[in-house]
C-alpha cells in the first residue's frame, strides 16, 4: 500500500483544529476565544474537504492549496490567541487567498472531468 502523506497531514491537521477548539472554548477569553474558534473551524473544515477531495481527484494541486492555505489562515489566528504580534494578522488573508485558489482548481478538475468515477465494485 501506497503512503499518503497529503492525507496525513490532512488528519494531522483536524487533531489540531480539535485541539485549538477546545483551547478557544476552555482556554482562551474574549477575542482570543473567538480567534481560536475560527481558526479551529476553518482548519477542520479544510482538513475534511482535503480527504473528501484526495478519494476523487488524483492530483495533489487542490489538496496542497487548501492544506497550506488553511494552516497559514489558522495559524495566524491562533498566533493572535496567544498573543503574538498584530503583524502576524497580515498572513490570514494569504491563507484565504491559497483556500479559494484550491476551491477554484477543485472547480476546474470536475468541470473538466478529471475526477476518479467510484463505483459500487471499487469500494471496499
Amino acid at each position: 500500500m501506497k503512503r499518503d502523506y497529503i492525507s496525513a497531514l490532512a488528519a494531522l491537521s483536524a487533531a489540531i483544529a480539535v485541539a485549538f477548539g477546545a483551547a478557544g472554548a476552555h482556554l482562551f477569553h474574549d477575542q482570543a476565544a473567538l480567534w481560536a474558534k475560527t481558526g479551529a473551524d476553518f482548519q477542520l473544515i479544510h482538513a475534511v474537504a482535503v480527504l473528501a477531495i484526495r478519494i476523487k481527484i488524483p492530483n495533489k494541486l487542490p489538496s496542497l492549496l487548501l492544506l497550506i492555505g488553511a494552516f497559514l489562515f489558522s495559524s495566524s489566528l491562533y498566533s493572535l490567541a496567544l498573543n503574538a504580534p498584530k503583524i502576524v494578522a497580515h498572513i490570514a488573508p494569504i491563507g484565504g487567498s491559497l483556500m479559494i485558489a484550491g476551491w477554484l482548481v477543485t472547480a476546474v478538475f470536475f468541470w473538466l472531468g478529471q475526477s476518479r468515477n467510484i463505483n459500487k465494485k471499487d469500494r471496499p
